[in-house]
């Protein structure tokens, strides 16, 4: 088994995604094994009937399609009156109005990662990400020949960043920095203070802030959401985000890109016009999903997120509870927002695991658990484990995530010496 692992381990040193990774994963799971398959690997609660959209958006997109007025191409930019609708929504937690000009419409969060990296990339251009991070955001920089820097989040610190790091790294040919709040991998929500001396880090060094915000209000703790567009009279602003996490909807893939900018330095005619050109190559989600944006955000009951945001709270404080339980896991800090939390692996207190990528190959195999390696999201040794299924299934994933440490922990085995060598004695 060992061999064959190695032959379909990745490459840390090239890009890796999450589905990759999650596919080799699963490849390990024996197909006559009888347990149920546990997946806390990847960001998607839909499998999940305690995840489950709101009527109000099913029925915006069914009337949407029975109408037969949303059969056709969409302008490339999206549909004004969805657009109208999204710089609407986005604006009431805003200082200012966004208007509908400022508003692009992409299909899902990642073609909104891709148009933003596209936008910023010239000829030897460094972009700022956080480590750990979300692997898209180096995967799309290697198509558009943009050079990565990563900095570091503190674990010890609610995963903020690395504010001294980040100077350091930039120079004159740094065009961004990307901030993924609510965090993604690791479940931190950043306060108002702390995401203005990024802007005002930013402003300093002359670059923007790429924000991704597709966990947006998705904060549970004692932290409320704040989007970086707060700042957006301090420093220019990409916002990003989609439906599919607020209303758990990532099958339908309506993704928005925001210029949150309302002093106008990217408001010149030449960058508009390169952007939309964009946006001709790319195309955008179906029309009649964008057609029911507007109910969709309009109306949709404030008790559907309290029951959202309700369900993922307690699913944390069980992962957070379970976790703890598990000597070789450690979480440096409860979960405040997002569907996730890094975990960090204690190699030393296991007999014949290698690394992060060898725990999560034989967990799958042996007890049909399927986490995600730290090293596909840029931290070797951690894990990520996803907390957005059903609380049964959580709570079984953990236990059998506990008997998996027990098989290899070190510490038995030495119980198990010194009970043989006193039975010896005696």
């Amino acid at each position: 088994m060992e061999d064959q692992r190695k032959q379909h381990e990745p490459d840390s040193s090239q890009n890796i995604t999450i589905k990759g990774m999650i596919g080799l994963i699963m490849s390990y799971i024996d197909e006559g094994e009888k347990k149920k398959v546990i997946s806390l690997g990847m960001g998607d609660p839909t499998a999940y009937t305690c995840f489950t959209t709101t009527k109000v958006a099913r029925e915006a997109v069914s009337d949407a399609l029975c109408s037969n007025k949303f059969n056709g191409y969409a302008p490339t930019s999206g549909l004004p009156l969805a657009r109208r609708a999204i710089a609407d929504y986005l604006s009431r937690d805003l200082p200012y109005d966004l208007s509908s000009e400022d508003v692009f419409i992409t299909s899902g969060c990642t073609g909104a990662i891709d148009i933003a990296l596209s936008t910023l990339a010239r000829p030897g251009a460094n972009i700022l990400l956080p480590r750990p991070g979300f692997p898209i955001y180096e995967l799309c920089a290697s198509f558009r020949n943009l050079e990565v820097r990563h900095y570091d989040l503190l674990p010890g610190n609610g995963w903020e960043v690395n504010l001294a790091e980040v100077v350091a790294l930039a120079d004159h040919n740094t065009v961004a920095i990307v901030i993924i709040n609510p965090g993604n991998p690791c479940g931190n929500v950043y306060s108002h203070q702390h995401l203005k001396k990024i802007a005002e880090i930013a402003k300093k060094l002359g670059i923007v802030v790429v924000a991704d915000e597709v966990y947006g209000h998705l904060a549970f703790g004692n932290k409320p959401f704040v989007p970086m567009g707060v700042f957006g009279k301090l420093v220019p602003v990409f916002t990003l985000g989609s439906l599919s996490k607020r209303w758990l909807v990532p099958g339908w893939r309506l993704g928005w890109f925001i210029m949150t900018d309302p002093s106008g330095t990217f408001k010149d005619p030449k960058i508009i016009e390169r952007l939309k050109k964009y946006f001709d190559i790319y195309g955008g989600p179906a029309t009649f999903i964008q057609a029911a944006v507007p109910r969709i955000l309009e109306h949709t009951d404030k008790a559907f997120y309290r029951r959202t945001l309700n369900t993922i709270k307690q699913n944390s404080d069980r992962c957070f509870d379970g976790i703890n339980e598990i000597p070789c896991l450690a979480c440096p800090s409860k979960p405040d927002g997002s569907m996730a939390v890094m975990v960090k692996l204690n190699l030393s207190m296991l007999r014949d695991i290698t690394d992060d990528i060898d725990f999560c190959f034989k967990l799958a195999k042996e007890e049909s658990v399927v986490v995600l390696p730290g090293i596909a999201v840029g931290l070797k040794n951690w894990l990520r484990v996803t907390f957005a299924v059903e609380p049964a299934s959580l709570e079984e994933g953990m236990r059998r995530m506990k008997s998996f440490y027990l098989r290899h922990a070190i510490q038995p085995q030495l119980e198990k010496k010194i009970l043989r060598l006193s039975i010896d004695v005696i």
